[in-house]
């Protein structure tokens, strides 16, 4: 029985298993299953609590859910891919007379100011 239902789970729940596996791009199956999703939690709440207000109730929620989550997880990848981007919270006057830049790669070098340049907004 336990393999049962968890072999019906796989063949709805799991994009690997179902046939969305047949799309290639993952972001585009993970899109497909999170409409469906919407979807299916709008069937329900209208089914259960048999109100559209249940419905709007919940799909902000799911809403404010995922947008978390994406938030999450862009700031997981970006910390992946360039942890020198959370670097400091302080920057250097223009009296030392270059900044700092990051290749892609997160290697600093210093690029030199303008001499002519006054600085600033104001010129």
């Amino acid at each position: 029985m336990r393999n049962f239902v968890v072999n019906c789970w796989d063949h709805i729940m799991n994009a690997e298993v179902n046939p969305l596996r047949n799309i290639p791009d993952l972001h585009v199956r993970h899109m497909i299953m999170q409409v469906l999703a919407f979807m299916w939690s709008a069937v329900f709440s209208i089914a259960i609590a048999e109100s559209v207000y249940a419905f709007g109730i919940s799909a902000i929620v799911h809403v404010l859910f995922i947008a978390a989550v994406v938030v999450t997880v862009g700031t997981f990848k970006m910390a992946e891919r360039r942890p020198w981007a959370f670097g400091s919270y302080h920057s250097y006057g223009r009296s030392r007379g270059y900044t700092i830049y990051h290749d892609k790669h997160g290697n600093p070098r210093k690029v030199y100011y303008d001499k002519n340049d006054p600085g600033g907004e104001h010129e």
